[in-house]
């Protein structure tokens, strides 16, 4: 895979990041079916599901380790060499956060109360369709450098942007709900147990924070 993207970087990190996002994105996917199977009690699904998100992660590294390592130093490029190296070390962490869930999960052998299932999930579904439109944006980069950044294009990020902050949002208020209804069981479960339900609640959340980033950043190249 690295001597395929390296081929690319000699024409734009453009397609690379678009790779690399799409390796991320797919951690975050396969993290629902993860949650999905620990609900269940399915460990031997979930083992398979863990090791799948560690390997679609190992590929994600490669890319960004073959970005970061052969990008251009002299010749032009659509962006600065900061930029593409920041731009993918904030995708990085969308399935970082992905893999350290299902770790902590399947190490520890942790279930959610059944009282907060749903409620995980439904959170869990809108870090994911955070994440989607992070990956959605980074999908329009050929586009937005054609235009300059301007035009529809920039119309159509602005769009995808405005909808990855509502998204975000919803999941800041699902997270909270979710803390407290976790609040009002602390007396009925193990202390340990709670503390890492608690992570992995954070962890959750992050992946929609981290989308968010992405979109920031996105804009930030859109204003240069």
């Amino acid at each position: 895979m690295p001597s395929v993207i390296i081929d690319l970087l000699g024409k734009s990190p453009v397609k690379p990041l678009q790779e690399h996002i799409g390796k991320t994105f797919q951690c975050t996917r396969l993290l629902e079916e993860f949650l999905i199977a620990s609900v269940g009690n399915n460990w031997e699904q979930a083992t398979k599901l863990q090791a799948r998100i560690v390997e679609v992660e190992n590929q994600a590294d490669e890319i960004k380790h073959a970005i970061r390592a052969n990008l251009p130093k002299s010749v032009w490029m659509p962006f600065a060499r900061s930029d593409v190296i920041e731009l993918v070390t904030i995708q990085d962490r969308m399935a970082n956060k992905a893999k350290d869930i299902a770790g902590l999960m399947l190490g520890r052998k942790i279930v959610f109360p059944q009282s907060l299932a749903a409620s995980v999930h439904h959170m869990l579904q809108l870090s994911i369709k955070a994440a989607e439109k992070a990956k959605a944006a980074i999908s329009e980069l050929d586009e937005l450098l054609e235009s300059g950044f301007s035009g529809k294009e920039i119309h159509l990020l602005q769009t995808l942007l405005n909808e990855l902050d509502k998204i975000e949002k919803d999941s800041d208020t699902a997270q909270v709900a979710i803390r407290a209804d976790l609040m009002s069981l602390e007396n009925d479960l193990p202390a340990v147990e709670v503390m890492f339900l608690y992570r992995i609640i954070d962890l959750i959340g992050d992946i929609a924070d981290v989308s968010q980033q992405i979109g920031n950043r996105l804009l930030l190249l859109a204003s240069k």
